[in-house]
């Protein structure tokens, strides 16, 4: 869990923000797994989570949260839902955090991607960025848009934040920047599902479990 306090201060100090993770689970190592056999174990890791997907779900048929949505593109190929991610209070634009939730079930995360859903990403960074412009002022230099692996939910969806923001899993070890993502799959169209790719678990994840269970680690 991870919580988000604001400092309510003197006007003529202005105010801040901070984000603590609670409580604080010690990475136990990086992992490294390769290819698109892998990526369909870990994936049914958590499509067997079917809670998990309910609420994207609901978001994308209009069952919840349909306020707070900023930007839609109805397309079921290339189209996405843009909306606040609830890390950012919606106060402080040096904190924006958005999330682009894909209308596609069929795409679950990084490892699925070829070089067929270019149209999806480059209209996501397009569509995203001109929404985020005209809604909050922010222009598309001040972004930084990028994809989880592992992703904490296995629809496909892309992270829009501010650059002053210091996101919680905006770093090299989890987060791959779309622009370099479709840039790999304009060279290479199978480069997801052939490439190793790190990222780190919580000696407590359960997916982490499911590794050495399988003599994986």
């Amino acid at each position: 869990m991870r919580l988000k306090f604001i400092l309510n201060a003197p006007v003529q100090l202005g105010s801040g923000g901070t984000s603590v993770a609670c409580p604080g689970f010690p990475l136990l190592r990086s992992l490294q797994k390769r290819g698109f056999p892998e990526s369909l174990k870990v994936c049914s890791f958590f499509v067997n989570l079917s809670f998990w997907f309910q609420w994207v779900h609901n978001i994308l048929e209009k069952k919840a949260e349909a306020d707070r949505i900023v930007f839609e593109d109805p397309d079921p190929d290339t189209g996405f839902v843009l909306l606040p991610d609830f890390k950012w209070d919606q106060k402080q634009l040096q904190d924006l955090y958005l999330i682009a939730i894909v209308h596609r079930r069929d795409v679950k995360s990084l490892r699925d991607l070829t070089s067929e859903h270019l149209p999806l990403l480059t209209n996501i960074r397009s569509k995203g960025e001109d929404a985020i412009q005209q809604q909050y002022g922010i222009p598309q230099r001040k972004l930084r848009m990028y994809l989880h692996y592992q992703p904490s939910y296995y629809h496909l969806h892309v992270h829009f934040t501010s650059l002053e923001f210091d996101a919680p899993g905006c770093r090299v070890e989890r987060a791959h920047l779309l622009s370099d993502v479709i840039q790999n799959l304009q060279a290479d169209s199978s480069y997801y599902r052939n490439r190793s790719l790190a990222f780190p678990l919580r000696a407590d994840d359960g997916l982490l479990l499911r590794f050495k269970e399988a003599g994986k680690l």
